[in-house]
């Protein structure tokens, strides 16, 4: 079985990657929107454009060394790839609207919270969905270890969070949903 028959084979299973086995998908309005419009763009854009291609590059005789065929003919595959994936993604999706939440002193999935490090340094991040994670942005997915540790806590509250450097002690200094 070659590699790409392999992948594809995988793409089929029940599992979804990253999550952990059991727990749900949750994702914010915007995660769901912003995954429904790559999906909605690869189906009527992206894969109706290569498809024109492989099948202008089929027709022009020995597909063996067409270029433009082969390399069509893989990014179908990537394309279809991506597409399964997204839809078994969105299929999957438990919606939670950080606005709805009543618990707004609490931190729960979706909070924006704002916490300190021992020397006084703060750092800002968001929690969200697997799919939405972008540490760049502020945006950490729910299972990270710094959500992990954050979870549950109040303004205030001291958590111990696990670092590469070992143990740290931070302070949950703001808490606010939007």
């Amino acid at each position: 079985m070659s590699d790409v028959e392999h992948s594809d084979a995988d793409d089929d299973d029940d599992a979804l990657p990253g999550i952990p086995a059991g727990a749900k998908n949750y994702i914010r309005p915007q995660g769901l929107s912003a995954l429904q419009d790559e999906l909605r763009i690869l189906l009527r854009v992206e894969r109706p454009k290569v498809v024109e291609v492989v099948h202008w590059a089929a027709g022009n005789g020995d597909r063996s060394e067409n270029g433009d065929y082969l390399y069509g003919k893989k990014r179908l595959r990537e394309i279809d790839r991506r597409i399964r994936f997204l839809t078994k993604r969105i299929e999957s999706a438990a919606v939670v609207d950080p606005n709805r939440q009543t618990r707004r002193d609490q931190v729960f999935f979706g909070a924006t919270v704002t916490y300190a490090y021992a020397d006084g340094t703060e750092n800002t991040v968001t929690i969200v969905g697997i799919d939405e994670a972008d540490l760049e942005s502020g945006l950490v997915s729910w299972i990270s270890p710094i959500a992990r540790a954050l979870m549950k806590a109040f303004e205030g509250d001291m958590v111990d969070i696990r670092t590469p450097g070992g143990k740290e002690r931070i302070e949950i200094v703001a808490i606010r949903y939007d």
